[in-house]
């Protein structure tokens, strides 16, 4: 089902970042305009110093005002010269001075032959520019040393052209440089109303306050539930994963990974990847009992990855199938009072008729056929608990018509390693043989289970044999994976966790679990043990093997 998301108030988002993009545009494009101008400003600046300083250097050139500076006479012909020199040029001055600053020509002729205020700047024989303020105005400045026919320096020119002049030419240039900003402008409130857009159908129509206050809800939820949740992105990378999930699936530091960088390929991981699609996949690891679920998510037609949620059923499975071991027992001795009253009554009925050597000898007969099976079990197994399990299971197994023999070589000592672990797997190969047994045809000499117990100095060996018709060819590799089963589930009890289960716990301990093929069932699970001083009671084994070909292996009712 589609992730929906309630919408805030529309255009708020997309209207403050087009005004907030709008308002640096305009701030950048005005700053950039002043900029652009100063830099214009300086390039004409620099254009028309050097077009003052040409005027200069014409000057500079003409032989009449050379000769006439450097031997002096000829009237005013430097004067005439220099005028005509700036008429044509458009400067505001053409003015020649001599070494001791004296003005042969000016604009204004009142200041000719009168001293300047500045020094002479070409001394050094090289050309000058820069602004100039002067009796004519501010103008850009070009000078040039002056030569006399002998090539001895004689004076300098200095020539002029009015501010005026830049600031129009600025000017002239400003509507160009302003359609430009205005272009650009325009381009950028574009770019920017495209992108408040994209980014308002990022967000899903949600305001930047809505935003926080899910991020707040989400981590409040995320890390305060009980169930493990782990979020992945279209790309199948890990976005979300809460503290619980963390602790139950052993990521540590997993945001932004792959499942296969952080997981070890397994039933694990192909459930939390969606290989495995089935609603509730139970899913066993070498600490709890998971419930897996994986749901796509989906907003607005667009997929966004997927979220997992796992839950701990360890405890609730444990509860099942110890209720489900209640049951059955219960059934056994129900089975057993009908039993028991058919035997009494038997045994009142022969007293009725007076055939009281009868009556004796079937009460003693049944009574020692249950005591001589506890008896042959106590003799080959010296732990109480385990005589209790073989017993116990022995009695569900004859209500319902299957027979559990212990094998002669059985020896099993008073007090072996592990015992727990060594309870749950016979008792979980007992309860699989057993179901396979019954689920299968009778054959010519019953319905049959055998149990074989040896302990050896390094190992025990249990072997669990069965008459039931086996499992399909080619499934003895998946037969020990969680949720493996031939059989459907029967009211609450989980069905293949058994062998997975058993599965789990040789190999953590380093055992080994095989299983045969062929009609019937054969489980062998070898169990290394801790040296110790203390002689076993059973013979040393070699490698535990299956029984030979043609015997394939039972399915896990577990």
């Amino acid at each position: 089902m589609p992730l929906r998301i309630g919408r805030g108030a529309r255009g708020r988002l997309s209207a403050r970042i087009l005004a907030s993009q709008l308002v640096i545009l305009a701030l950048t494009g005005a700053i950039g305009f002043v900029l652009f101008a100063f830099a214009q400003r300086a390039g004409i600046d620099r254009s028309y110093e050097q077009r003052a300083l040409a005027i200069a250097k014409t000057a500079a050139a003409e032989p009449r005002i050379r000769q006439a500076v450097e031997y002096g006479g000829g009237g005013d012909i430097v004067q005439t010269v220099a005028e005509r020199i700036r008429r044509a040029s458009g400067a505001s001055y053409v003015v020649v001075i001599d070494l001791n600053g004296i003005r042969h020509s000016h604009p204004h002729g009142g200041l000719i032959g009168e001293p300047v205020g500045d020094p002479i700047v070409v001394l050094d024989g090289r050309t000058h520019v820069g602004s100039d303020q002067g009796a004519t105005g501010r103008s850009a400045n070009g000078k040039a040393p002056l030569y006399g026919p002998s090539g001895k320096l004689v004076g300098e020119v200095s020539a002029g052209i009015p501010e005026h002049d830049v600031l129009g030419e600025l000017w002239r240039e400003m509507p160009t440089f302003g359609l430009y900003a205005a272009i650009a402008t325009a381009i950028g409130s574009t770019a920017a109303f495209v992108l408040a857009r994209r980014l308002k159908r990022s967000t899903f129509g949600l305001e930047l306050e809505e935003i926080a206050g899910l991020l707040q809800d989400r981590e409040a939820m995320l890390h305060g539930i009980r169930e493990g949740v782990v979020a992945f992105d279209p790309d199948g990378r890990i976005s979300v994963v809460n503290d619980e999930a963390r602790h139950l699936l052993g990521l540590g530091t997993a945001l932004g990974s792959r499942l296969e960088d952080v997981l070890p390929d397994g039933r694990l991981r192909r459930a939390l990847d969606g290989t495995l699609t089935d609603p509730d996949l139970s899913v066993l690891t070498d600490d709890h009992c998971l419930v897996v679920n994986r749901m796509p998510v989906a907003l607005h037609g667009r997929e966004l990855g997927a979220v997992v949620t796992v839950r701990d059923r360890t405890e609730l499975v444990g509860l099942l199938r110890e209720l489900d071991s209640v049951r059955g027992l219960t059934d056994a001795l129900r089975a057993q009072q009908h039993e028991f009253t058919n035997r009494m009554h038997t045994v009142a009925g022969l007293l009725d008729i007076g055939d009281h050597d009868a009556a004796y000898e079937y009460a003693v007969e049944s009574a020692g056929a249950d005591q001589a099976l506890t008896e042959s079990v106590r003799e080959r197994i010296g732990n109480p608990q385990l005589v209790g399990l073989v017993v116990a299971k022995a009695t569900v197994a004859a209500e319902r018509g299957v027979r559990i023999e212990l094998s002669e070589d059985s020896a099993l000592g008073d007090d072996p390693p592990d015992l727990r672990r060594l309870l749950t797997v016979v008792g979980n190969l007992l309860d699989n043989a057993i179901d396979a047994a019954v689920g299968g045809p009778a054959p010519e000499g019953g319905r049959e289970v055998r149990l074989s117990l040896i302990e050896a100095f390094d190992q025990v060996m249990v072997r669990v044999e069965d008459s039931g018709p086996g499992i399909p060819p080619g499934c003895a590799e998946s037969i020990f994976e969680d949720g493996w089963s031939t059989r459907p589930e029967r009211g609450t009890a989980r069905r293949g966790l058994g062998l997975a289960l058993v599965h789990r716990l040789v190999q953590r301990d380093g055992g080994t679990v095989t299983v045969s093929e062929g009609p019937g069932a054969v489980f062998t699970v070898v169990l290394p043990l801790p040296p110790t001083p203390s002689a076993p009671r059973g013979t040393q084994l070699a490698t535990a093997s299956p029984a030979g070909p043609g015997r394939p292996a039972g399915d896990d009712r577990g």
